[in-house]
């Protein structure tokens, strides 16, 4: 038994050096492909992922935002700027204190989300009829809601 043991440990952690790079190509292999608005340069994946959150939310202040993107608050700034510039997000202080800046997606941000979103859908409908059969296609959505699952609980606890 003892024999066995390093061998399963290679194996896993050459399993998980392998997964890990498969993850973050993965990222931005799939996002590239199934959405134009994204491979086109149109948005970029953090600007999509932030939209996407203001999408589900409420306005919310610029350093919220910058600790729910892991950036720092200039980094979230120009962030939004451009995002504003295109027209996607709108700026305004807060009426209990001038100093904070809250930032809402406009109509036009959220006609972009709900496009991509379709893509994406879209995208995944396709792979799924066409590469994975029934099996795997259940799977697959098994594994990402295990990974979905850890991950969450591995920020809630952080």
């Amino acid at each position: 038994m003892l024999v066995s043991e390093p061998q399963e440990k290679v194996d896993l952690r050459s399993q998980a050096e392998e997964l890990a790079q498969i993850a973050m190509e993965l990222q931005r292999r799939l996002f590239a492909r199934l959405s134009q608005e994204i491979s086109l340069g149109n948005v970029s994946f953090p600007q999509f992922f932030l939209l996407t959150y203001l999408d589900r939310r409420a306005p919310i202040t610029m350093s919220d935002i910058a600790a729910r993107m892991g950036h720092t608050t200039a980094a979230a700034t120009g962030l939004v700027d451009r995002l504003e510039r295109l027209g996607f997000v709108a700026r305004a202080h807060a009426v209990d204190d001038r100093r904070k800046v809250i930032v809402r997606i406009t109509p036009k941000g959220s006609n972009l989300v709900s496009r991509i979103r379709q893509d994406i859908v879209d995208a995944i409908a396709t792979l799924l009829r066409d590469q994975l059969t029934p099996e795997q296609g259940t799977t697959w959505v098994e594994v990402y809601r295990k990974i979905s699952s850890f991950c969450e609980k591995k920020i809630s606890h952080e």
